[in-house]
């Protein structure tokens, strides 16, 4: 405990007292059954020994947790003190995950054992123990009656929800204790995450425990523990997999970040604009998360173009303009064989084509480009009119949403302009990639304010900087600030700003 701050260290000991009054009832208590106390923790033990040393040498996704089904029979079978003593043995055993080792698995086994007696004690104060056939809840012998399955959901969702609470309650704690979080933020979505799985691990321990009592007795619990845990690895290693494209995305999106350092975090920002463009429409989640991928990825063709062009200072010439408009089919190139990406990779390709036709690689004009390229278009130049580029100011956006209206149904698609529009104006532009200091973040409502009547000048606008101060000499040609009353025009494919630009207009 020495890598511990002394209130954690005291937090972790007042937690190991509590368990140890919590499970001290059933040391001394003769009614112990022990049998089923016995029974149920060797059956939680082996299934969290089965995280650690896996069979067959296959190894366990890190997701699956702690296998809470039997700690929740053992509560709904158990008194309080014997369910918190089953809950023991498997948190001490279970995975540390990081050092100190030996004070995590302390902390666990602590931490179980406290929130299996707070649960027992719920359940037996709404009379749940006569819901599973009457009389105490001793853990053997026959039941006095039939369980009484349908009253028997209250108690036992109650006792799985106590579980749930006191082990959020404790993992806060420990938060504050151990990494200093602040104490507003130490227990912000830990229990909107873990509610549901314990409701269902709860569910599971229910039939558990009603199996357990009935004429089969313990091996018929078998039935229902086999599949859930079953279910338990097939989840966790679909968040493993998860877990896996994510990452394959954010090494991707942070090597065109380090190559081409003006557009850092311009991935991250198009990927939510095209969020809020797709929900906005109506889009499902699976396809909400597609667009989310497609906007940020749409770049990432800039990976096979010189650097040198990326960051030129100069004017670009006609064929290094030709060069830099390669990039979607690049892009496309390269993700090709990323399956999970799905629809994005059409995104990817087209998301440079105008709805006139005048746009790259493919001069495809209106529906013939594919929808998520559409959304990501109006996403892209978007980002790239509302932050500061080495060639160009950030407009505002009232004047960067205007100017998307302006263009659209030649160079945009109207209805996903008018769906950034809508969306920003009711929930406003609050960027989550803030890496740029000259973001601009609009509350709710004040872009739609802004729409009506004269366009507004830049106004405060980006920060002044040596970019903005001064003439750009040998430079790209930088867009001209907007005047109070004048939308500025969006170049056309043959004068666009440079390669942020990418010959496309307003788009980045």
């Amino acid at each position: 405990m020495r890598a511990l701050p002394p209130g954690a260290r005291a937090y972790v000991l007042c937690a190991v007292l509590a368990a140890a009054a919590c499970v001290t009832p059933a040391l001394t208590d003769s009614g112990t059954p022990w049998t089923a106390v016995l029974l149920l923790a060797v059956l939680y033990l082996g299934c969290e020994l089965l995280k650690v040393r896996p069979l067959l040498g296959r190894r366990v996704p890190e997701g699956i947790g702690s296998f809470f089904p039997v700690v929740l029979a053992a509560v709904l079978l158990l008194p309080p003190a014997a369910a918190a003593l089953v809950a023991l043995p498997g948190g001490l055993a279970g995975t540390a995950g990081r050092r100190p080792a030996r004070v995590r698995r302390v902390w666990h086994g602590a931490q179980q054992a406290t929130a299996a007696w707070v649960a027992g004690r719920t359940y037996g104060l709404l009379h749940g123990p006569a819901t599973l056939g009457g009389g105490p809840a001793t853990g053997s012998g026959p039941p006095a009656g039939p369980a009484d399955f349908p009253s028997a959901l209250l108690p036992a969702t109650a006792a799985a929800v106590a579980f749930c609470l006191v082990l959020t309650v404790l993992d806060g704690g420990i938060l504050v204790a151990a990494e200093r979080r602040p104490a507003a933020t130490a227990w912000r979505g830990l229990l909107s995450s873990s509610l549901a799985p314990h409701c269902v691990h709860g569910l599971a321990g229910l039939m558990m425990a009603v199996m357990w009592r009935s004429a089969y007795g313990p091996p018929s619990a078998l039935l229902v523990l086999l599949p859930m845990y079953i279910s338990c690895w097939v989840f966790a290693q679909y968040h493993r997999e998860r877990a896996a494209h994510q990452a394959t995305i954010r090494a991707l999106v942070q090597a065109v970040d380090i190559k081409d350092r003006y557009t850092r975090g311009h991935s991250e920002r198009v990927g939510q604009a095209s969020t809020m463009i797709a929900r906005e429409l109506g889009m499902t989640e699976d396809r909400l998360e597609t667009v989310r991928i497609a906007g940020i990825l749409h770049d990432v063709g800039k990976l096979g173009v010189p650097t040198r062009l990326l960051r030129k200072d100069g004017p670009l010439t006609p064929q290094e303009r030709r060069i830099i408009e390669l990039h979607p089919e690049y892009g496309h190139e390269m993700v090709r064989g990323i399956g999970f990406l799905g629809e994005a990779r059409s995104a990817i390709l087209h998301h440079h084509e105008r709805v006139d036709g005048s746009g790259y690689p493919y001069g495809l004009t209106g529906e013939q480009i594919p929808v998520l390229a559409r959304v990501v278009a109006v996403a892209d130049a978007f980002d790239a009119m509302t932050s500061t580029r080495s060639y160009s100011r950030a407009r505002p956006v009232p004047v960067a949403l205007a100017e998307l209206e302006r263009c659209a149904g030649a160079q945009f698609d109207p209805s996903m302009v008018r769906a950034l529009v809508d969306a920003i104006g009711r929930t406003g532009w609050h960027p989550v990639v803030t890496s740029d200091e000259d973001l601009q973040v609009i509350p709710a409502g004040a872009a739609a304010a802004g729409m009506p009547g004269p366009v507004p000048g830049p106004g405060p606008g980006p920060r002044p900087s040596a970019l903005a101060a001064m003439p750009e000499q040998g430079s790209r040609t930088a867009a001209p600030a907007p005047q109070p009353g004048r939308v500025p025009a969006v170049p056309g494919p043959a004068g666009g700003s440079g390669p942020d630009a990418d010959a496309g207009g307003a788009g980045g």
